[in-house]
């Protein structure tokens, strides 16, 4: 297996952290970013920077100036970029009205506009060699827009529709881009939802006050019962780099809870994709 340059965000916790290991233990020379490593990251960059194959990076990642330094570092490294994993992201949970549009920008910015940041650096590098493997982390509410995850929701629709189209577009330079789509899990991002900065309109949404607490006590039990492991989401980043170019399916469900309802809608969604594409002449591209 040939040794790949893989960026990895989002590494001081959860999928990162566990995904930054898993492709190091592989030989792969691993770049993880994260925020703040002389600061409240401090023990989590020491910690993973002390693995062989690892270097950490402190990025901020809607800081442009920031994104490039790294990169640009990666790059007088390396020569090049194989593999990126789009993996950092933040989550909220609350009655969508309570969502400002700066809220909303914040949310984009993180989960959309950040991976679409690290996509455009590495196209070109990717393409040149023609070669390449773009994952960009989503989730089962990149598919379902549920009540009180609205807002993330809504930007991770975005991160899917960035991949899907990107996917078929950049297919033929040799570039593989996949969406790993996990469910629940209980890992630090599960843990700091945000919530919106309007609260003024909760009294307006008395009717439906109880639903967020079944939710939650439904995820709890989903824990309990089906102890699904982050570990996964690790798994299924590093088969989809041993996969061979080309052959790297769009999307990649890790949920063991609901994970079936996501992988229906997706098949479903794809026998239409595929008719919508044959109906504007394109359908060669699918191939």
């Amino acid at each position: 297996m040939d040794k790949k340059v893989v960026l990895i965000t989002g590494t001081n916790s959860g999928f990162g952290w566990l995904t930054a290991q898993s492709v190091a233990a592989l030989g792969h020379k691993v770049y993880a970013t994260m925020r703040d490593i002389e600061g409240k990251n401090a023990e989590k960059a020491k910690a993973l920077g002390q693995i062989e194959n690892i270097t950490v990076l402190d990025v901020a990642l809607t800081d442009e100036q920031s994104v490039n330094n790294a990169f640009n570092k990666i790059i007088a490294a390396e020569g090049t970029i194989d593999v990126l994993v789009n993996n950092a992201g933040i989550s909220m949970f609350g009655v969508a009205e309570t969502a400002t549009p700066a809220d909303l920008q914040h949310m984009l910015d993180v989960n959309t506009i950040a991976p679409w940041r690290l996509m455009k650096l590495a196209l070109p590098f990717m393409r040149k060699q023609s070669e390449g493997l773009i994952i960009n982390v989503s989730s089962g509410w990149g598919r379902f827009s549920a009540p009180f995850s609205t807002v993330y929701a809504s930007s991770k629709f975005a991160l899917e529709g960035l991949s899907e189209g990107l996917h078929y577009e950049v297919r033929s330079s040799g570039v593989d881009v996949a969406i790993v789509q996990p469910g629940a899990f209980p890992t630090e991002m599960s843990q700091k939802l945000e919530v919106g900065s309007d609260p003024s309109v909760g009294e307006a949404y008395q009717a439906i006050a109880d639903l967020p607490n079944k939710m939650f006590t439904a995820i709890g039990e989903m824990f309990e019962n089906g102890k699904p492991n982050p570990q996964d989401v690790a798994d299924a980043v590093v088969k989809l780099i041993n996969t061979p170019q080309g052959q790297r399916p769009l999307r990649t469900v890790v949920d063991p809870s609901t994970g079936h309802i996501v992988e229906a809608a997706n098949e479903a969604i794809a026998t239409q994709y595929r008719k919508v594409l044959t109906a504007f002449g394109i359908q060669d591209i699918l191939v």
